[in-house]
């Protein structure tokens, strides 16, 4: 089938830079996770303090279960924090509390690709769980419409994917830069809180790259399709 050929080599890379930046995610949250901040706050009181200096007061802060589950919900404008983040005063979780704080700001003002990338997540869900079917139909009856259609519905993905990342990388630069304004980290913390922040936003560049290679295998295979 032409889905499971040598195209197939097309998406390694993405998967195996996936893997890394996983591994990178990991390593540098744990490796700072065992540097205890000199404030001695806590994420979740150097989060509550972030929002309140941002006019950002009335999102509430919670605690979430899992590892690096952190996360903010525009919904219902409330801020989650994972068990090994919420209580902890190391220089990890305190970057990572604040990289979430970062994603309320942009809320509070309207940031725009924050606002695209919410409106994007309905529409992404629908093409991400039609686009295979879709696909493998047009190819099945070599209709080209709807080999097509199967594209554009994955490509919504990458779409989504690029979206993210600046909103990815413009919060964790607000985090770094409320951190040192606030004095809640030195220079040599805000260096460790730095690292696990630009661990994490690998994996965002990673999805994005996995995303492109899946983008081009499938239209190799339309192609390949339409010449057969």
């Amino acid at each position: 089938m032409y889905y499971l050929d040598w195209t197939m080599l097309l998406v390694i890379p993405g998967l195996l830079l996936g893997i890394w930046a996983q591994y990178k995610v990991n390593s540098s949250f744990y490796r700072y996770q065992r540097v205890l901040s000199g404030s001695g706050y806590t994420a979740e009181g150097v989060a509550r303090m972030l929002l309140n200096r941002s006019n950002c007061d009335r999102v509430s802060i919670q605690q979430t279960q899992g590892t690096l589950t952190d996360h903010y919900d525009p919904r219902s404008n409330v801020l989650r924090l994972s068990t090994s983040v919420y209580g902890s005063s190391s220089v990890a979780a305190i970057g990572v509390a604040a990289h979430e704080c970062g994603h309320a700001m942009q809320h509070q003002e309207g940031y725009a690709p924050l606002k695209l990338r919410s409106a994007l997540v309905p529409v992404v869900q629908l093409g991400s769980n039609l686009y295979f079917p879709i696909f493998l139909l047009g190819i099945l009856f070599s209709w080209e419409p709807l080999v097509y259609a199967g594209i554009i519905c994955f490509g919504l993905t990458l779409l989504f994917a690029l979206v993210t990342l600046p909103v990815e990388f413009n919060a964790s630069s607000r985090a770094i830069r409320a951190l040192r304004e606030g004095g809640y980290l030195n220079e040599e913390e805000l260096g460790g809180a730095r690292a696990v922040l630009n661990a994490a936003a690998l994996t965002y560049v990673a999805s994005a790259i996995s995303s492109l290679l899946q983008l081009l295998r499938l239209l190799v295979i339309a192609r390949r399709n339409k010449r057969d």
